[in-house]
């Protein structure tokens, strides 16, 4: 069974460690995310890169979350917050508008040849 409290304990124990890993690769992900979206990747490649993205982005929030359990409200919490609901809106538009910009690709490359 999973027990919250621990998971609470762990993450305000590491909570440096945590961050520096999941901050660095949550806009890595996301940016991959962003570019696989631009340059009109196949559908596959950009659901998992979202996919792991978005892994990241929630791992992210429930760190905050339990920094709000615990009752660490500052400034980091809310950016960190913010942060990782960017990412994970990022990564959602990336999936929802993969079509627009496939089909505005394909029409300015055909409008251009």
């Amino acid at each position: 069974m999973l027990d919250f409290n621990t998971l609470t304990v762990f993450s305000s124990t590491y909570c440096i460690g945590i961050c520096a890993f999941l901050i660095p690769v949550n806009l890595i992900a996301t940016s991959l995310t962003i570019g696989l979206t631009l340059l009109c990747r196949p559908a596959i490649e950009i659901w998992r890169s979202a996919a792991i993205a978005s892994t990241f982005a929630l791992l992210v929030i429930l760190h905050v979350f339990a920094w709000f359990m615990i009752g660490v409200v500052m400034a980091p919490t809310y950016i960190l917050l913010g942060l990782g609901s960017i990412c994970l809106g990022a990564n959602l538009g990336a999936i929802l508008l993969y079509k627009r910009f496939a089909n505005a690709y394909v029409a300015m490359k055909v409008e251009f040849s």
